[in-house]
């Protein structure tokens, strides 16, 4: 199974380098078959597509999709493409909330409702028939990074997982291999803080250094929703 990471970083981000083998390593696969795409150079569908068996959509560090960057039109596209055509497809966090754009849902920046750091995540009944979710308990705990969330979900998203915090944590496009979450299943609660400590001074202007460093210090261990990744792998094996 060939992979395509499309990631929205910068090139000095160091995360780019852990993101891809965060994925990796939560697919069960070799780093090598997760190959980066950068969206920042503009992204087109068939080029996305090519030599590969699923895409991936990881974080975007200093972007968001509510931001005029010239490249997001191109990457909306591309993502509302991949759902059309139903090829397969697994986006966390940035790549969820491009998703709900490219369908026609809304996504707004909501500061006093971010979620940083390790949350407790409950499955919607919807998630009881899914091929991923329907391997994860009722509550769970997951990695989270965000500052924007999504106000409402297109009608071809199935419903799958909430937080108290945020209502809409993931979906998939209803029938096919599409799949999206708010929160990150690439990382683990150690990962989630280093990536934490990368952006601290982003954080510490945001929260507080105070708050920011409390955030830090309390991540937690997110292994059932870790193995999401590895149940994707599997089931498209599977297909």
């Amino acid at each position: 199974m060939k992979y395509r990471l499309l990631q929205a970083r910068l090139p000095k981000d160091l995360v780019k380098a852990e993101e891809r083998a965060s994925f990796a390593t939560k697919l069960g696969v070799p780093v090598e078959d997760v190959l980066p795409y950068d969206l920042i150079a503009g992204a087109e569908v068939d080029a996305v597509l090519d030599g590969v068996d699923a895409v991936l959509v990881g974080g975007s560090g200093e972007f968001g999709v509510t931001d005029d960057a010239p490249w997001l039109p191109a990457f909306f596209d591309t993502l509302g493409a991949i759902a059309d055509r139903g090829f397969p497809m697994f986006a966390s966090c940035f790549g969820f909330q491009g998703l709900v754009v490219a369908l026609g849902g809304e996504v707004r920046p909501d500061p006093p409702g971010s979620e940083v750091g390790s949350y407790e995540l409950e499955l919607m009944p919807e998630a009881s028939e899914d091929p991923l979710f329907s391997t994860l308990p009722a509550q769970f705990v997951a990695q989270e990074g965000h500052k924007d969330r999504a106000l409402s979900l297109p009608s071809q998203l199935v419903h799958l997982a909430r937080s108290e915090r945020c209502p809409y944590q993931a979906v998939r496009v209803a029938g096919k291999p599409v799949w999206a979450t708010q929160f990150h299943p690439e990382l683990s609660g150690d990962e989630n803080a280093q990536r934490f400590a990368r952006y601290f001074e982003l954080y510490k202007h945001v929260f507080g250094e105070e708050v920011a460093r409390q955030k830090l210090e309390s991540m937690r261990p997110s292994e059932a929703s870790n193995a999401l990744l590895a149940h994707f792998h599997a089931h498209l094996v599977a297909r």
